[in-house]
């Protein structure tokens, strides 16, 4: 039995859901997001409560249960209060700034690589913190990742992108042989 899937999920004052078949729809004070779900589990809407339901008892239902309360909790978080993370870049000469919708950045390379931030989303880069908003949690948490993967904390000296509160584990260079 799912646990997270078994609660039910109450929405704020000033949040509304709209079902058509199966797509959802979410609307706050933040915007709106919209997804489509699968017909294992019935979505029921009853006096701003949602409940989920799996239509059969076999794995894939019971996987299907919690990961979709999951993302309608995620969505009503999100047009309610936006998600945040915050990258730190480390390294001597390892510069951000936003343009155009464009996060440029110095990372040590030979050319600056420039990064088209998706409309939904807002970037702002000061000295060598990056800040990404938006209330959608996936196309955060993937455009958060995709600007880390370009230069990964190395554990030698700490150079790189990383996320804040994330702890790289230095390695100790070589040693002089006496």
């Amino acid at each position: 039995m799912s646990r997270i899937g078994k609660q039910n999920i109450k929405l704020p004052v000033g949040t509304e859901i709209a079902k058509e078949k199966n797509l959802i729809t979410i609307k706050g004070p933040k915007g709106f997001l919209t997804r489509s779900f699968r017909n294992e589990i019935d979505i029921n809407i009853k006096d701003n409560v949602i409940s989920l339901v799996p239509k059969k008892k076999d794995v894939f239902s019971r996987a299907l249960w919690g990961t979709y309360a999951s993302h309608l909790n995620n969505m009503i978080q999100g047009v309610n209060k936006s998600f945040e993370k915050k990258l730190i870049i480390e390294g001597i000469g390892f510069k951000s700034e936003v343009k155009d919708k464009k996060l440029i950045l110095a990372l040590g390379f030979s050319h600056l690589i420039n990064i088209q931030i998706p409309k939904e989303l807002i970037v702002s880069a000061e000295k060598n913190i990056i800040t990404i908003n938006g209330i959608d949690k996936e196309e955060v948490g993937r455009f958060s990742a995709k600007v880390r993967a370009l230069k990964k904390p190395e554990p030698y000296k700490g150079k790189g992108i990383r996320y804040e509160g994330e702890i790289i584990r230095r390695k100790q260079g070589k040693k002089a042989v006496s």
